[in-house]
């Protein structure tokens, strides 16, 4: 194997590139970004960020993370938790007071963010990404109040704490409780909570029949050819995905994060608490975790793909992200194989 430099990570990724199926033909635009101990390591872009305009991707470009936003929901939650308007033992109930019957009544702030509440789901994460999944017009989901219709009406898969069971519908709740607890809506929530302390002055929630210039735009094949997938998400990210990022602020996240800056060291310590999941990864409160102490956030969705991982260890951060479902798995692995050496 070559010896881990910078232009080695690059061939690395490059190769990758070209070998995935969205990226060799150049459909699915990339971005990955590698710093270790300060240096970086890599910070490169291939393919385009809007197909339409034949606009190439750079490495500054704002990407949808999809479920990615989980971290972001999560720490807006426990930095709730931090000034005392909630606990980890707050129910869900206590918050929905005639809404949503079907929530357990033992549901905790705790369960939602661990995955284990067992609450019904209202999106199949196994669907083919190119149908057509919001069971509501897209334009309606904005504030996590919009989405009480489609969280209503699924039975509980589970008792709360039983075991781990991915949940969309659990980190939606999230940001509802969230809403109502402290009396700011939930995207103000996350910029003060979470973007603003962290200094990531390229993240947020826009719209995406409404995006910046330097957002990448994603695709998605249907029966049609690639299309953009603004018809198939909500038109405002929420609590379970959809934020906008950049690879620079997601290396400034986590420092933020493992630094305390977002929550006290207590809380960070309590997210990295690794709980089985049944798979080779631990899941943490909003983070997904490795056996040697990495901390991650990643997301698939249409049009969407990206990860993103610290290793404390190394302080090396690597994030990669992609305009459709797939194209971001290929350089993903071969960054991650490249760094273990």
């Amino acid at each position: 194997m070559p010896p881990l430099t910078p232009d080695a990570l690059l061939d690395a990724a490059t190769d990758a590139v070209r070998s995935g199926t969205d990226t060799s033909d150049g459909v699915g635009g990339v971005v990955a970004r590698v710093v270790r101990d300060g240096e970086v390591l890599l910070d490169a872009a291939w393919g385009l960020a809007d197909r339409r305009h034949g606009l190439p991707m750079t490495p500054t470009h704002r990407f949808a993370t999809a479920s990615g936003s989980k971290g972001l929901t999560a720490l807006a939650v426990l930095s709730l938790v931090a000034d005392g308007t909630l606990t980890p033992g707050t129910t869900a109930r206590s918050l929905l007071g005639d809404d949503l019957p079907l929530v357990a009544d033992d549901v905790t702030v705790e369960h939602l963010l661990a995955h284990r509440s067992g609450v019904g789901e209202y999106l199949d994460d196994d669907a083919d990404l190119a149908e057509y999944l919001m069971p509501v017009p897209v334009h309606r989901l904005v504030s996590p109040e919009d989405y009480l219709p489609l969280l209503e009406g699924h039975p509980a898969g589970f008792a709360a704490g039983e075991r781990f069971a991915y949940s969309n519908a659990g980190f939606v709740l999230l940001s509802l409780l969230a809403q109502r607890a402290s009396g700011v809506p939930f995207h103000a929530l996350v910029q003060e909570r979470v973007l603003d302390p962290a200094g990531m002055t390229s993240t947020g929630y826009p719209r995406s029949d409404a995006l910046p210039g330097d957002a990448a735009v994603g695709y998605v094949r249907t029966d049609d050819g690639w299309l953009t997938n603004v018809h198939h998400l909500p038109v405002v990210g929420g609590g379970d995905g959809g934020a906008y990022t950049t690879t620079a602020d997601m290396e400034r996240f986590w420092h933020a994060l493992l630094g305390g800056r977002i929550v006290p060291d207590v809380l960070v310590a309590r997210m990295r608490e690794p709980r089985p999941t049944g798979d080779d990864e631990s899941y943490g409160l909003g983070v997904w975790l490795l056996d040697d102490g990495t901390v991650g956030l990643a997301g698939q969705d249409t049009g969407v793909s990206f990860s993103s991982w610290c290793d404390p260890r190394t302080a090396t951060t690597r994030t990669v992200a992609g305009t459709t479902a797939d194209a971001a798995w290929p350089v993903a692995r071969a960054l991650r194989e490249a760094l273990a050496g």
